[in-house]
């Protein structure tokens, strides 16, 4: 029977490739066709505004590379507002594993942070949710999230540019502002108002880039002297005659060969004046290094681990800080969070830590009663001993009462003073008991008692 299902049930994707009509499928709206097919994804992020030049490219694709390694969860917390546990919900299946059809939950988190970085302000949109946010104050159970371009402000209404899968391309809709997470970068005054410092370094690039240009042409910059001076209009038009037949000669020729009069000097411009452009966008891209908590050892991976502590204290707690208090406030309801639901974002600190400075954290960590045995062995990588006190919080150094009472033996280092000469005095004792013995055997005496 197995192998009859197998076959009843099999699908190869050449062979049926053909007009969908599974149920699945239906759901989707795919029924009478594929949909309109591009030879690029549709529902990519695109910088505009010239963020798309060179250096600011890789600064705002590396900013939302690290905060996309950080983990937000719907989580519930007890009565000291502290984590307990994740919540088994739709949202937090969107936050950390399937977001859309299209996105992981660290992809839509990378594209949040790139386009609220690129356009200064974005939405976050529930494309599929258990209630109509027309009709209702609550959204409900949230199943799909998309990240949307806010194109229209209006007092209680947005209107967001979002990508809509079963249409294939992008499309324009009205949504209530309590029922999108509208995000707001934390650094616009540095990188998106019309004179700050990065749409500055914006411009000079976009110069730098035209005289890059001018440089790379087919120009030859010549200056030619005639053998005559040029003040009358038939003077003037026998210059031209003459530069013209020069060019005509340049470009008809196979390798570019001319030839002038004796009487003619010729001047080559082999270096056109310094615009000082270079100069300041060097100075811009420092400034705004400095204004965002960069560093260009964060930018080619080599910052230690005080830089890289600093960058996400000052550029990415803020970025994450942003979303996730939008998103609690949007995404959950006031009666979620009195029942103590919430939405935080975790880093792991371990990332930037040496193994050469692990064992020593480890032993921290252990004997302070932080981390069990087990959980620190899931960060680095291995498997969970089998051993139960593995999974207990428990300091393995100090002394542990065992079912008759008496304390396991300590380390003589971590004794105190009177515990260790009580010690000394057992042990003392001891050996005299042993010695009486030893002298008792060897004179051949014994003890009946």
């Amino acid at each position: 029977m197995a192998i009859v299902d197998r076959i009843k049930n099999a699908w190869n994707a050449f062979v049926a490739n053909k007009d969908p009509t599974d149920q699945q499928e239906q759901q989707y709206g795919y029924v009478d066709s594929y949909g309109g097919g591009y030879s690029y994804r549709p529902d990519r992020m695109r910088f505009t505004r010239g963020n798309e030049k060179s250096i600011v490219t890789s600064v705002l694709n590396r900013i939302a590379l690290d905060a996309a390694t950080v983990d937000i969860r719907h989580v519930r917390l007890d009565e000291n507002n502290r984590f307990v546990e994740e919540m088994p919900s739709n949202l937090n299946e969107c936050l950390s594993v399937d977001a859309n059809v299209d996105q992981t939950g660290r992809a839509l988190l990378q594209d949040i942070v790139q386009s609220m970085l690129d356009e200064g302000c974005v939405a976050i949109v529930p494309t599929y949710c258990d209630n109509n946010p027309r009709k209702y104050d609550s959204i409900g159970d949230i199943y799909e999230l998309r990240v949307g371009k806010i194109v229209e402000w209006y007092p209680a209404w947005v209107k967001v540019r979002v990508y809509n899968e079963k249409i294939g391309r992008q499309q324009e809709i009205m949504m209530p502002k309590r029922a999108v997470a509208i995000i707001e970068n934390p650094l616009y005054a540095v990188m998106n108002e019309p004179n700050s410092t990065l749409q500055r370094l914006i411009r000079k690039l976009s110069l730098l880039d035209v005289i890059d240009e001018q440089k790379g042409s087919n120009k030859l910059d010549l200056i030619i002297q005639l053998p005559y001076t040029i003040r009358t209009e038939a003077r003037r038009a026998q210059a031209e005659n003459r530069r013209k037949d020069i060019e005509m000669q340049l470009s008809s020729s196979k390798f570019g060969i001319a030839y002038t009069d004796a009487t003619e000097h010729i001047t080559q411009l082999n270096r056109s004046v310094d615009s000082q452009i270079q100069t300041q966008v060097e100075y811009l891209t420092n400034q705004l290094y400095s204004q965002l908590g960069i560093d260009a050892t964060i930018m080619n991976g080599t910052a230690n681990e005080e830089t890289m502590t600093h960058y996400y204290n000052r550029t990415i707690e803020p970025i994450l800080s942003a979303i996730v208090e939008e998103m609690r406030r949007k995404f959950l309801t006031k009666t979620a969070r009195t029942q103590k639901q919430s939405i935080l974002f975790f880093r792991d600190s371990f990332k930037l830590i040496p193994t050469s400075k692990l064992s020593d954290m480890a032993n921290a960590l252990l004997r302070n009663e932080i981390l069990t045995a087990n959980e620190f062995r899931q960060i680095l990588g291995m498997k969970p001993a089998t051993d139960p006190k593995a999974d207990e919080l428990r300091n393995s150094n100090m002394p542990d009462l065992d079912g008759d009472g008496i304390p396991d033996e300590v380390p003589e280092e971590q004794m105190s003073e009177e515990d260790y000469n009580a010690k000394m005095a057992e042990l003392d004792e001891f050996d005299k008991q042993l010695d009486d013995l030893e002298n008792m055997l060897k004179g051949g005496g014994t003890n009946d008692a």
